[in-house]
């Protein structure tokens, strides 16, 4: 026979692990990215000195990632330029939800707000990412700044969708309805009632923003409208080697590329995972 107390006792162990694991998951890939940007700061751009005695050598456990056409260590210059581009893509996403943020409780004090909110939305969605964010980085000057402000002011418009939907769903309870009745401002109703019920929505997509930031900043920067060029930034260094792999130098394209990938799906998975403790219900999607 089956002692049903048994299944009992384990149901909240179960729950503890997945919990724990969650926690450790994201643990882990705040760690490695946190670690990465250190070792970046550390990493001045005068020491990626060049070498002409190690030219193009392969990957080996004295240059991991091999070295480049000017005896670079590719190791080096791929660190710093993931920090750079984390660091971009932070500034990006938080500018980025600042204005969802702005937006969506603009549109939520009367329809006509909201009418314009959603043209405005549309509007941009109608824009191609890219195209939208070179001629930001153009207009700007380019560099970091032209960039970082490129790809904050094309990426707010998911976010700004997720909580118009959220707001106007929480606009309709009888909470909302209550305190209309009992004379509470819409700010008040906002910073009281609507706020803590999207706090979660805004978190999970500040974060998931973070790896369409990176990929958008890298793709201009290698088109050659995003950072300068004596930056080691990853989009620099693919351009780059383009021009090397007809050679054989094929470590010089796939490590950088292979490090922008883990970095894009480490803040996928942290975004993913901090969903699932915030949200605990979308744990079993």
């Amino acid at each position: 026979m089956v002692n049903p107390n048994k299944n009992k006792s384990l149901n909240p162990l179960s729950k503890i692990n997945l919990r724990t694991k969650t926690l450790l998951i994201i643990g882990l890939t705040i760690l490695i990215l946190v670690l990465i940007v250190i070792c970046s700061f550390f990493i001045d751009s005068k020491e990626i000195t060049t070498n002409f005695l190690i030219i193009n050598q392969p990957p080996s456990f004295e240059h991991l990632f091999g070295t480049d056409w000017l005896g670079r260590d590719m190791f080096t210059r791929t660190i710093k330029g993931l920090g750079l581009s984390i660091q971009i893509g932070a500034c990006a996403s938080l500018l980025s939800s600042a204005i969802a943020i702005v937006l969506a409780f603009i549109g939520s004090i009367n329809q006509k707000f909201d009418t314009f909110v959603a043209w405005f939305v549309d509007l941009f969605l109608s824009i191609p990412h890219i195209l939208l964010i070179i001629l930001i980085s153009i207009s700007l000057g380019g560099g970091a700044l032209g960039v970082t402000i490129g790809v904050a002011f094309t990426h707010w418009t998911s976010l700004t969708r997720v909580l118009r939907a959220e707001i106007k769903q929480i606009n309709t309870s009888d909470f909302v309805k209550l305190s209309e009745r009992f004379g509470k401002s819409r700010l008040w109703i906002a910073k009281e009632h609507i706020l803590p019920l999207v706090i979660t929505q805004i978190i999970v997509g500040t974060i998931l923003i973070f790896p369409h930031a990176i990929m958008h900043e890298a793709s201009v920067t290698f088109l050659g409208f995003g950072l300068s060029p004596h930056e080691p930034a990853i989009g620099i260094i693919l351009a780059e080697s383009m021009k090397y792999l007809a050679t054989g130098n094929w470590w010089l394209a796939l490590f950088p590329g292979l490090a922008l990938l883990i970095i894009v799906l480490l803040f996928d998975i942290a975004g993913e995972n901090i969903k699932k403790i915030l949200d605990p219900t979308s744990a079993n999607d």
